[in-house]
C-alpha cells in the first residue's frame, strides 16, 4: 500500500523554522542585547567595552570570584568565602532590578555562583566552587567546536542573523572560512581554560586556580571579542554615503 501525499501546506500559515534559523536568530538577539551588532557604526573598544558589560559588568564578572579568593586564601574560612560571594551576587541583581536594567546576566551570574557554593558546601571542598564553570567551558567548546566542523559554525549563524543574510554566508567561501577559524578560536579559548584549571583543580591547588579563572576570563575575552568584531566588519563592510 502506498503511503498517503502530505496534505498541501496552508500559505497564510508561516513554515517552522529550521534549527539554524532558530539558533542564529537567538545568538543574534544575545549579541545585540549586549550592544554587539556589526551594522552598528562604532569604535572597537566600545564594542568590547558594551560587550563586557562596562563597569558595571566586569564588576559582576570579576567581584565575586576575587572576594572568595581573597578570603579563602587569608582566612581559609570556605562558609565565609562562599557567603560573601554570592552576597555580591545578590547586590548586584538586586541593584539592577532597582535600576529596571536588563537583569539576565546578572540573574546568570547569581545562579551560577549560587549552583557553585551549594556544591563546595555539599562536599566541602573549596576546589568544587570551580565545578559548574568547567562545565559551562565544555559545553560553550564543545559546541563550537562541533558547530565548525559540522560547517554550521555558530559564529557563522550569529554574523548572518545580524546582517539580515540568514545562512547565505555558507554560500561565500571567504566568509565560510573566516567564520570557521573564528569559531575554532573561540572554542580553543575554552579548551585552554579546562588544559590549564583542571590539574590546578585535581591538585586541589584553590589559590592558583581562582588566580588563573580571574587572569584566563576578561583578559582573554576582551581581545577575542575585539578580533571576531574587526573579522565580522571586514567581511561586512559598511556601505559608501
Amino acid at each position: 500500500m502506498s503511503a498517503e501525499p502530505d496534505p498541501p501546506r496552508d500559505p497564510l500559515i508561516p513554515p517552522e523554522p529550521a534549527p539554524h534559523d532558530v539558533i542564529g536568530g537567538a545568538l543574534a538577539g544575545a549579541a545585540r542585547r549586549a550592544g554587539l551588532d556589526p551594522a552598528d557604526a562604532t569604535t572597537t573598544r566600545d564594542v568590547v567595552w558594551r560587550g563586557m558589560g562596562g563597569w558595571r559588568g566586569i564588576l559582576e564578572s570579576v567581584l565575586p570570584s576575587l572576594v572568595f579568593l581573597l578570603v579563602y586564601t587569608v582566612w581559609q574560612d570556605l562558609p565565609w568565602a562562599l557567603g560573601l560571594s554570592v552576597g555580591l551576587a545578590v547586590v548586584f541583581t538586586a541593584a539592577r532590578l532597582i535600576a529596571r536594567s536588563p537583569v539576565q546576566a546578572a540573574i546568570g551570574g547569581l545562579v551560577a555562583t549560587g549552583a557553585a557554593a551549594a556544591l563546595a558546601l555539599w562536599t566541602g571542598r573549596a576546589e568544587d566552587n570551580f565545578v559548574p564553570g568547567f562545565i559551562t567551558n565544555g559545553l560553550y567548546g564543545s559546541a563550537l567546536l562541533i558547530s565548525a566542523l559540522v560547517g554550521w559554525s555558530l559564529i557563522g549563524l550569529a554574523a548572518g542573523a545580524l546582517m539580515g543574510e540568514g545562512t547565505a554566508w555558507r554560500a561565500d567561501r571567504r566568509k565560510r572560512r573566516v567564520f570557521f577559524w573564528l569559531t575554532i578560536a573561540w572554542a580553543a579559548l575554552f579548551a585552554a581554560r579546562l588544559a590549564v584549571q583542571l590539574p590546578l583543580y585535581f591538585a586541589g591547588d584553590v589559590t592558583a586556580l581562582g588566580t588563573l579563572k580571574l587572569i584566563m576570563g576578561l583578559p582573554l575575552f576582551a581581545p577575542m571579542l575585539a578580533v571576531t568584531w574587526l573579522a565580522v566588519r571586514a567581511l561586512y563592510p559598511a556601505p559608501r554615503t
